[in-house]
């Protein structure tokens, strides 16, 4: 067979070039199987303590404590989820690391997005040392400050309070860090305006900037839900009485055997379980508010 090219061009089969362009496509994916498998068995690993504690929880003591690491219960029982609320003070618990949780991320979100307004927008002297010190802050071990802190909180009279609990978690470098960050990428430009209609600083902070820092509000909300729902640490220094336990510290005796005898696995795992489901569920609400953030400020 023969062929024909014209001058200036370059004598190649139409098929030929498909078959060029269509065979990479077809190496490149002949595996795409294996990547797969691999994922799934990366996300089995990672989920399967968190499968052997919800089968657990449902389990009888003897069963759990004879093969904790074995399939689905033969039969399933509520019974360490009714012993746990009617044998032990887990609603108390609740009640104050919810009071607290609430107060501590509200507190964060306003008093962080305040703190990094400041560090981004005004112009004061020293404003480099103090964000210098945020920054130093941050690098500084939590377990470092622990005793100051109880010295601080019982300076002051605050200490076995609710005030002793919620004060000193107010504010975090690692929120404030965040918040200037975000602020710096907001054109300046946008202020202007709001000033030009005679809108003092903090309303042009409140009603034209934090609106637009919305992504970063939220990350701010999850980060100080979840620190302040999991703190356990300062709980410890901050407090004595049993009437403010929270649910790590009541967790963390029940792990330790201090209010059962026994493995009481099935307990156990069951107050690990509902201590999990709050954060789980905020962080997952508010993951496509994040997403939906973004996509709204890059299409805008």
């Amino acid at each position: 067979m023969t062929f024909v090219t014209r001058p200036g061009r370059t004598g190649r089969i139409r098929g030929a070039r498909s078959i060029d362009r269509d065979g990479p496509r077809r190496s490149t994916g002949r595996f795409w199987w294996a990547t797969y498998l691999v994922l799934i068995a990366l996300a089995l690993i990672y989920i399967s303590p968190f499968l052997i504690q919800v089968l657990n929880s449902f389990r009888t003591d003897p069963a759990a404590a004879a093969d904790p690491l074995g399939a689905a219960p033969a039969t399933f029982t509520t019974a360490a989820y009714t012993r746990l609320f009617r044998n032990s003070d887990f609603p108390l618990w609740a009640q104050n690391s919810i009071i607290v949780t609430l107060f501590v991320t509200a507190g964060r979100v306003f008093f962080n997005s305040l703190a990094g307004y400041a560090l981004a927008r005004l112009r004061f002297p020293g404003r480099g040392v103090v964000f210098a010190g945020v920054v130093a802050v941050m690098a500084v071990p939590s377990v470092v400050l622990l005793i100051p802190k109880f010295l601080v909180i019982n300076t002051i009279g605050i200490y076995d309070s609710y005030a002793g609990m919620i004060l000193p978690l107010l504010v975090d470098a690692a929120g404030v860090f965040i918040m200037k960050n975000f602020f710096e990428s907001i054109p300046a430009s946008v202020e202007e305006q709001a000033r030009i209609d005679g809108a003092g600083t903090f309303r042009t902070f409140w009603s034209i900037v934090l609106p637009m820092a919305t992504p970063a509000v939220i990350t701010i909300v999850i980060l100080s839900f979840q620190g302040s729902w999991n703190e356990l640490s300062h709980f410890i220094i901050s407090t004595q009485s049993t009437e403010l336990t929270t649910l790590t510290r009541g967790v963390a005796q029940l792990a330790g055997g201090q209010l059962s005898q026994g493995s009481q696995y099935p307990l156990k795992l069951a107050a690990a379980l509902l201590m999990t489901i709050p954060v789980a569920v905020i962080f997952f609400i508010f993951q496509k508010r994040i997403m939906n953030a973004s996509a709204g400020a890059v299409k805008g």
